[in-house]
């Protein structure tokens, strides 16, 4: 008997079920409500519901079943994780499925990483699908090692679980009607289409939703995603580590309901998946702020599946797959049994152990710049003032400042007393010996530096600091550990954490990267460093997609204008 008709069977009640789940609470998604109903499971998926005989039976007594949560846009790499670190991360949270845009993978290794990862993923007990990168570089303005044409796009559209086309960051592009942004809206295999409109609104977002763009995670303001929740977008409620929007848009959910809105993490530290958790994290700050248990459900299963079309998904009903989970409250959302696909993934905590992936040798050596100097951080000073990058706490958006640097000897220098800290970017993939140099004030750095080769998206070294000496000091470390992040003090690394895979992922355990982090953290606090997630703050600086004064490799960038600006301003 196929599964199919082996399915049919055990839901007419004339074949014996794989599993039961009895006594439990079900969560019906589709009329909020909780049925005191039993649960029958074959070939991975739900039978029926009412009472079955026979099979491998979970007592629920005492327990809410949910469907699986769903993440609806995440960067797997932000986490710093291998793609089974991180399942083994999330399952214990009850995520069973995540939609991620591999674009951070793809800047450094190109279509082939995408398609390394993405087997990575397959055997996995977490469902991974993937959307294909479309701005790969994320503008002209980045310097990536790979790019992605619309060839390197289909192949990934070919893949298994691959379900259209990721976040389209050129929203100039879109709006003025490129016609190399356009046809990348035309490719075989992507009607389904993400969007990233950070404060387009009015006649602007028009044009961008009349491209055939859907959805949008970069709303940060009510009534911007109340704009494009009514203009029919899909509006992914984002709660990340540096970019905490969930409590400004629950009012959408309380004053509308949760329909065209679905949560999302977009980039999430292992120090938070630690810490707070995943969607379950969402569900209880919701429910915390007045949003019903039963609505964040929604918003953490069956919505994120319904706006990525996964039609069998984030139910617990007939002939879908059987994710779900068995909650003990619905206050706190304490994640008691997870199940994909009617299999037992994770309980108690900890995920159930599976084998974990081997890490080639091609995604490694990945950190290749130019030879680097102390002078190479020294900023020519002809007495104007400068822009200033401000950085707004917990977003991604940045504020431009206008100041007078402190001047030394002809160069301007950093300035800790007032919060004026040099920030770099050095081009590492192809030795060009770009370094684009400007200022940054709000991380409260008083002594030494810290650096990164995870720089959104072309994914450079981006360093800041107050002592050029130290700024070398990082650079070089990032060399000799193949990635990473670290801090220096007085010609010293008190602190790192190496990314060897693609200078973006660590090779090590899930519980060995928090220790490191959280080290690395402890050690930016006592350099004065005062911004929550200072790592994950400081990869965003780089992304010039995102308003209002970013920097690369190239200089700074003006996102409202979108263009280069000189450091200093003309008088």
């Amino acid at each position: 008997m196929n599964e199919r008709a082996r399915l049919i069977a055990v839901a007419r009640g004339d074949a014996t079920p794989d599993l039961v789940v009895e006594g439990a609470q079900v969560f019906s998604a589709f009329t909020k409500e909780w049925l005191a109903t039993d649960v029958a499971v074959a070939a991975g998926r739900v039978a029926g519901l009412g009472r079955f005989e026979g099979g491998a039976r979970i007592d629920g007594s005492g327990r809410y079943l949910v469907p699986g949560f769903i993440d609806a846009h995440v960067h797997i790499e932000s986490s710093k994780l291998m793609m089974d670190e991180f399942a083994r991360a999330v399952l214990p949270h009850g995520t069973t499925a995540v939609v991620c845009d591999p674009h951070e993978i793809a800047n450094v290794l190109g279509r082939d990483g995408i398609h390394w990862m993405l087997d990575v993923c397959r055997d996995l007990p977490l469902e991974v699908f993937v959307m294909t990168p479309s701005c790969v570089p994320a503008s002209a303005f980045e310097s990536p090692s790979a790019t992605l044409g619309p060839d390197d796009m289909e192949s990934v559209l070919r893949r298994s679980h691959a379900i259209g086309i990721a976040e389209m960051m050129d929203f100039p592009g879109v709006i003025s009607g490129d016609p190399r942004v356009l046809a990348k809206l035309e490719l075989d295999g992507g009607a389904h289409v993400d969007g990233h409109a950070p404060g387009v609104r009015g006649h602007a977002l028009d044009a961008y939703i009349a491209a055939g763009i859907r959805s949008d995670h970069e709303a940060t303001t009510f009534a911007e995603a109340l704009e494009k929740r009514r203009k029919g977008m899909w509006v992914l409620i984002r709660e990340a580590s540096n970019a905490h929007n969930l409590v400004d848009l629950l009012p959408l959910i309380r004053e509308f309901g949760p329909d065209h809105c679905a949560f999302c993490t977009d980039d999430r530290e292992p120090t938070d998946l630690f810490r707070l958790g995943h969607l379950d994290h969402m569900c209880r700050v919701a429910v915390a702020h007045g949003v019903s248990p039963e609505d964040a459900l929604l918003l953490a299963g069956l919505h994120p599946a319904r706006c990525h079309g996964l039609g069998d998904m984030g139910a617990i009903a007939p002939g879908y797959k059987a994710d779900f989970l068995l909650l003990s409250d619905t206050t706190d959302f304490v994640v008691d049994r997870v199940f994909k696909e009617g299999r037992l993934v994770a309980s108690n905590g900890a995920a159930v152990a599976f084998r974990r992936a081997e890490v080639p040798p091609e995604v490694r050596n990945t950190v290749r710049p130019a030879p680097v100097s102390v002078a190479d951080f020294a900023i020519p000073s002809s007495g104007a003032d400068v822009r200033v990058i401000e950085i707004i706490p917990e977003q991604l958006l940045t504020r431009v400042r206008i100041e007078a640097p402190l001047k030394e000897n002809g160069v301007a220098v950093a300035d800790p007393a007032r919060d004026l800290a040099k920030i770099a970017v050095v081009e590492r993939h192809n030795a060009t010996g770009r370094v684009g140099m400007g200022f940054v004030t709000g991380f409260g750095l008083r002594r030494g530096a810290f650096a990164s080769t995870v720089a959104h998206d072309a994914h450079n070294m981006v360093i800041v600091g107050v002592n050029d000496a130290d700024m070398a000091i990082c650079a070089r470390r990032l060399i000799a550990i193949e990635g990473g992040l670290v801090a220096a003090e007085d010609g010293v690394v008190p602190a790192e954490l190496p990314l060897p895979v693609a200078g973006l992922l660590s090779d090590q355990p899930f519980e060995s990267v928090v220790d490191d982090l959280e080290r690395l953290e402890r050690c930016l606090a006592g350099l004065g460093v005062d911004v929550a997630s200072p790592f994950m703050t400081l990869s965003f600086l780089a992304l010039s997609v995102i308003p209002a004064l970013k920097i690369t490799d190239r200089g700074l960038i003006d996102i409202d204008t979108f263009e280069l600006v000189p450091l200093e301003v003309d008088r």
